[in-house]
């Protein structure tokens, strides 16, 4: 782990993702949204890792966005699975708690650097 919440908290929703996607293969015999699930969970920590690599300001917020539209698609698979009874509410929650921290801290730290980049452009 790195000390970074971001990174640390985006690297074990990666890892839950994967245990979530082998649940829903083996237990549920869900090979549809479980594959889209897998792919944007973990794609969220994979475009946060990807930021620390930045070349600009502008290129660290747009992986960041990157990460954020996936956080958000992470969700809709979620709420997809949750509707369609193909997990319980209290596995939904979970997980959804989870992405929804990923979401906050992503959309806090983008608005940041939007707003100070914004700032320093007007001076």
């Amino acid at each position: 782990m790195t000390g970074n919440a971001l990174h640390d908290k985006s690297l074990l929703f990666a890892v839950r993702t994967v245990n979530f996607y082998k649940f829903l293969t083996e237990k549920k015999k869900e090979s549809v949204i479980s594959k889209q699930i897998l792919r944007s969970g973990t794609s969220i920590g994979a475009n946060i890792r990807e930021s620390k690599n930045a070349e600009s300001s502008s290129d660290y917020v747009h992986k960041l966005a990157i990460a954020l539209k996936e956080a958000d698609e992470t969700q809709y698979w979620l709420e997809v699975l949750s509707l369609s009874n193909l997990i319980e509410e209290n596995e939904y929650t979970s997980m959804n708690n989870d992405v929804k921290e990923l979401i906050a801290l992503l959309t806090t730290i983008i608005t940041k650097i939007k707003n100070k980049t914004s700032i320093i452009n007007k001076e």
